[in-house]
């Protein structure tokens, strides 16, 4: 029987076949314009529900998966660096699929496709809202009717990030690996720096636990986030004091700005994909307060502000992949109002970054994860 085990590790989520996501901080775009990929500022610490089963409410517990903290209206984008295999990956945002803005299904589908395509598909910003653009996840309350999730279905029950993965078919996954084997060339090195990459040590000090801080890792590798304990290691009981399980305030993921970035079509026919999903992973937003009421730690600090990072002359980027076609959106997620909507203009002042700071990219084990009820 194929293990269906999720896995952290550090800051990672490893579901089953090689498929690896990282969530990564980043500064929040303006809802008006289209504007490059905004830049990683660290990985959203991970931790088990399980770990703290507990402090987090029951409803968690039936779920089962991992929480990680967000605050009111901070941005992420969801990272495959590393993932190895050919996969597709569902992504769900209140059980609305973010590639087709239909409801959330147990196995790939075609017509709109539900799914993106690993690894041709390096990251994913947001939702699939227009041609050649996606519009940036931003983490939201539920009960205003701001997340895609209550803007698509009209209910806010779920919140949370989804992931489910499927691999190849035996008969498909036998021949890619064959045809891998064959061609037994060893991987380019990775550049210096790229989307995500760590920031120049220049940005803020190390010893203070700023953005600088430097990191080991090139394309793809976020910068890393001063925390009071090592990634991926969960915190003794002791260090927050124990209460009964009570409601939490739960959150969900609207939409920002948009950027140019595209979502890949499969150029596989859909019955090369197994059936079956290797493994799948509910994902909790937690608020900062509830963060360390649970864990007894500190969320990270809020992200650094858009004019500190542009005027320090760090970088944004464009991608673009030549051989791949973009899917169409859906008018479902074509209709979906940015938060701003509901939670009043964006008052903090926008610098747009200069021409010479957008770089063009490409043409570029621990404890098991719980599943349950959902």
């Amino acid at each position: 029987m194929a293990d269906t085990t999720v896995r952290i590790d550090g800051n990672t989520l490893r579901l089953p076949g090689g498929v690896a996501v990282r969530f990564i901080r980043t500064l929040r775009l303006p809802e008006t314009g289209t504007h490059p990929l905004p830049p990683g500022l660290g990985e959203f610490p991970v931790r088990r529900v399980a770990d703290y089963a507990d402090r987090v409410p029951e409803a968690w517990r039936a779920r089962g998966g991992v929480m990680l903290p967000v605050y009111l209206r901070e941005a992420m984008w969801l990272s495959f660096a590393g993932t190895s295999e050919p996969a597709a990956l569902q992504v769900g945002v209140g059980k609305v699929c973010a590639v087709s803005g239909r409801p959330w299904s147990d196995r790939p589908a075609r017509g709109p496709q539900n799914y993106v395509v690993l690894p041709r598909q390096p990251w994913l910003d947001g939702i699939n809202s227009g041609t050649g653009t996606v519009r940036q996840f931003v983490a939201v309350p539920l009960g205003l009717g701001a997340t895609v999730e209550g803007q698509v279905t009209g209910e806010e029950v779920w919140g949370g990030v989804q992931l489910q993965s499927f691999p190849l078919n035996d008969r498909e996954l036998a021949r890619w690996r064959e045809e891998e084997r064959r061609r037994q060339v060893p991987p380019a090195p990775a550049p210096p720096g790229g989307y995500g990459a760590a920031m120049p040590a220049a940005f803020g000090s190390p010893a203070a636990g700023g953005y600088g801080a430097p990191a080991a890792g090139g394309y793809g590798a976020a910068m890393p986030m001063a925390a009071p304990a090592a990634p991926g290691a969960v915190p003794a009981p002791a260090a927050a004091p124990a209460s009964a399980p009570r409601a939490a305030a739960a959150m969900g993921l609207g939409v920002g700005g948009s950027m140019r970035q595209e979502v890949y079509q499969d150029d596989r026919p859909l019955s090369d994909w197994s059936e079956q999903p290797a493994g799948r992973v509910f994902v909790h937003l937690v608020t900062p307060p509830e963060w360390r009421r649970i864990t007894g730690g500190a969320a990270p600090p809020s992200p650094v502000d858009r004019a500190a990072y542009t005027s320090a002359g760090l970088p944004w980027f464009d991608y673009y992949d030549e051989e791949a076609e973009d899917l169409a959106p859906t008018d479902a997620l074509q209709s979906v109002k940015p938060v701003g909507d509901w939670l009043g203009d964006d008052h903090e002042p926008w610098q747009p970054p200069t021409p010479g700071q957008t770089q063009q990219l490409k043409d570029a084990p621990g404890k098991p994860v719980e599943d349950g009820d959902w």
